[in-house]
């Protein structure tokens, strides 16, 4: 059957402010653009917009879709203001907690307190016996209990792992605080067993699903395969509620602990809408936990550069592993340290012969750094919405003389290297029109100042085709999907009102009224 969509205002984004004035959708593909009246007389089924403005769908490029469906159901601690705050939650969601399982809190950021004070390992122990586990806003540093960091087996005289580090107090006790690989001894240790955990995880990834599609995401790029269990938990998950319940598309990038394993396995991925992705590697830590790793030394901290996740001969090695079989990698990078160890593996092992590698984040770069990457078939996964959350406190931690190379994507855009836009969901809003507006404004929302490093600012068109066409560059399907274009994919978002009018605010209020995927209508706000 035929459908003609008309009646709005209909964006290719294959060119700024290019519209068409319908389109015809046949067997989830676009047929043919034009007008009413050239394609009317093909259609079966005509759907009127009713004013309403549409676009490719916009694709995250950049989540963790069942750690967003945890952090729905979860203790959610991003709007603590304090240590004690933060606390008074905990204690709150304790009286609730079943004795026999761990108590879970998400999205605390010391940053944002007050204070700046972290509540210690005692205070926990005071709020109750059992394990009590407190991610931070970057999921780079965790907070535990006494009967957390047991069931991790570390002890006073544990040392920290390649890759993380054990927190410590200033007398040398532990503090509960663990960094990076050292988060993963504790982890490790959570049940995530049987048929009960993953209905689960079915539920979590079912939340987002559901939340995505409400703000117009046609589709993300996810990355969870390595921390719920055996791989098959979350892969399980995905075909019950992808294949079973929702059309929706994902691209499931593949931690280098497990890539192997699934590789060797040859799974089936009923591809489109559940695809294989980039093998995972971790170069650093973060900012906000100062484990992201920097050539120069912490402006706050000058005894510490942060970590490396891996040695040189390791991420040689995993570099290689992905070579092997014929695939790319996708890595994690914020600092410029990490940006340059990775680059100078890259350099030596390219991407395979019409493959991108993708570098996610790539928060702190310099000019040569920038130089470099433009030369190489890879793909930047920028997130926006880092930036009204980590400054101003990113300067004191970086310093003025590094500001003009601190999430630069305009820059990266005017050198021509390709961008794609997602969120790290949970870490950031889900909603793809924060992040827009971050990308545009470089501020918080409704804040009355220029923006924080302006230079760096991107246009509107700029900011939805990271949405649109750089997601679908970092998988390298732009050939069929990120454009309304005859021969593309019928994905959809469609909004109440046009992105590209009125103030950057006004773009904040837009809601999605529809969001279609393969031209089918999985989300209609007129039956939420």
């Amino acid at each position: 059957m035929k459908q003609l969509w008309y009646g709005g205002t209909i964006y290719t984004m294959e060119k700024e402010n290019e519209t068409v004035e319908a389109i015809l959708v046949e067997g989830g593909k676009i047929i043919a653009v034009g007008s009413i009246d050239e394609l009317k007389e093909q259609a079966d089924d005509q759907i009127d917009l009713k004013g309403a403005t549409m676009y490719p769908g916009f694709v995250d490029s950049h989540l963790h879709m069942i750690f967003q469906g945890e952090k729905l159901i979860r203790l959610d601690l991003t709007k603590a203001n304090s240590a004690e705050e933060m606390l008074e939650m905990v204690k709150e969601a304790a009286k609730t907690a079943s004795p026999d399982q761990w108590l879970f809190g998400e999205g605390w950021n010391e940053n944002n307190f007050t204070d700046k004070r972290i509540p210690t390992k005692e205070e926990l122990d005071a709020v109750r016996e059992e394990p009590i586990l407190l991610t931070r806003i970057c999921h780079h540093v965790v907070l535990g209990n006494t009967a957390t960091l047991a069931a991790g087996g570390i002890t006073e005289q544990s040392i920290s792992p390649a890759g993380g580090e054990i927190g410590r107090a200033k007398d040398g006790k532990l503090n509960g605080l663990l960094y990076d690989k050292a988060s993963e001894l504790v982890t490790a240790a959570i049940p995530r067993e049987g048929e009960a955990y993953i209905d689960s995880l079915t539920e979590e990834l079912n939340l987002t699903v559901d939340n995505m599609l409400s703000y117009g995401l046609t589709g993300g790029h996810t990355e969870e395969m390595y921390y719920f269990g055996e791989f098959m938990n979350p892969l399980t998950a995905y075909r019950r509620v992808i294949g079973e319940k929702h059309h929706f598309r994902v691209n499931l990038l593949r931690h280098n602990a497990v890539f192997e394993e699934m590789m060797d396995a040859n799974i089936e991925f009923d591809e489109p809408f559940i695809e294989p992705g980039a093998m995972k590697i971790f170069a650093d830590g973060a900012l906000g936990g100062s484990t992201a790793a920097l050539s120069e030394p912490y402006a706050d901290n000058p005894e510490n550069s942060g970590l490396l996740i891996q040695t040189d001969e390791e991420l040689e090695n995993l570099v290689k592993m992905a070579r092997k079989y014929d695939e790319v990698i996708a890595v994690h990078m914020i600092g410029d340290a990490g940006t340059e160890q990775i680059l100078n593996v890259i350099e030596k092992y390219p991407a395979p012969a019409g493959k991108r590698d993708r570098l996610i984040h790539v928060s702190v770069l310099r000019k040569d750094l920038i130089e470099r990457i433009a030369k190489l078939p890879v793909v930047v996964d920028a997130q926006p919405a880092f930036v009204p959350s980590d400054f101003p406190w990113i300067i004191d931690r970086l310093g003025e003389n590094r500001l003009d190379f601190v999430y630069p994507w305009k820059t990266l855009l005017d050198s021509g290297v390709m961008c794609a836009a997602g969120t790290d969901a949970p870490i950031e809003d889900i909603n793809p029109l924060q992040s827009i507006y971050a990308a545009v404004e470089r501020k918080k929302p409704y804040a009355d100042n220029d923006g924080y490093v302006p230079e760096q600012k991107v246009t509107r068109f700029e900011a939805i085709r990271m949405y649109t066409v750089g997601s679908a560059q970092a998988i390298c399907k732009e050939h069929e999907r990120g454009l309304i274009k005859s021969g593309y994919v019928a994905d959809f978002s469609i909004f109440d009102r046009d992105l590209f009018e009125g103030t950057s605010e006004d773009m904040l209020e837009a809601k999605a009224v529809k969001t279609v995927v393969a031209g089918r209508v999985v989300f209609d706000r007129a039956d939420a």
